[in-house]
């Protein structure tokens, strides 16, 4: 099973130190910040599965990561904070959280919310996830590619790419879009290097590169994988 990528945005670090524990024994990959700048930096490096997402931070508050989140990304947030009132819970849903958990809260219930927005986000976790298009295999799960029952060999990039268009396969995906998901909703990658690693899986994958039949450019748009059959 592919581990979760979970970011924790809380200037607590001990309680952030718990979570971590707790999360990473259960097989979630842990990221923490101890304000928005660091969790900006984080988003910038890589993208995240869930955020758990403390209001009430030094230099900013949840809130405002939230909306600027939002403006290039749904990756799912849940806001955990001591702040309870109907008026802040309104406005953490209003601006794109997807959960609100108060604090104090038992790690046995930040688990179970954190499990349930997955399924709903991602489906079952447990199910093995794989795309078939040609001769081609793709196993999201286990991170392996296949082309005609032979190991293809991609860069952790080009496998994040890959499984990106597999899992939105049949829909044109813009070059923005992409590089929010793949690279992070903060980097400061171009356009030419998205390019690149399209390229290169090309390269890999199909038959005529020059002449794509899978991973195909939407003129004005971006990129779509052409996958009809699906396993």
């Amino acid at each position: 099973m592919q581990n979760r990528k979970i970011l924790i945005i809380d200037d607590d670090s001990d309680l952030s130190m718990i979570i971590t524990d707790m999360l990473e024994s259960k097989g979630f990959e842990v990221s923490c910040a101890q304000s928005s700048a660091e969790g900006f930096d984080a988003l910038s490096r890589t993208s995240f599965d869930l955020i758990l997402l403390d209001i009430n931070l030094p230099d900013s508050s949840g809130f405002e990561v939230c909306r600027q989140l939002r403006e290039v990304s749904g990756t799912p947030v849940i806001f955990a904070s001591a702040r309870t009132s109907e008026t802040d819970r309104i406005t953490g849903f209003d601006i794109g959280g997807d959960d609100y958990l108060p604090k104090p809260y038992s790690m046995k219930e930040l688990l179970s919310r954190i499990n349930a927005l997955m399924r709903r986000t991602y489906g079952s976790m447990d199910k093995e996830k794989t795309v078939t298009f040609g001769d081609i295999t793709v196993n999201i799960t286990s991170r392996t590619v296949t082309r005609d029952n032979k190991p293809v060999n991609l860069s952790l990039r080009e496998f994040d790419l890959l499984a990106y268009l597999c899992e939105h396969k049949n829909e044109a995906i813009s070059k923005n879009k992409l590089i929010n998901e793949v690279w992070g909703a903060f980097s400061m990658v171009e356009p030419s290097t998205l390019t690149v690693h399209i390229r290169w899986l090309r390269e890999k994958l199909e038959q005529d590169p020059a002449s794509p039949v899978y991973i195909k450019t939407v003129w004005g748009v971006g990129y779509i994988l052409e996958a009809n059959d699906e396993k």
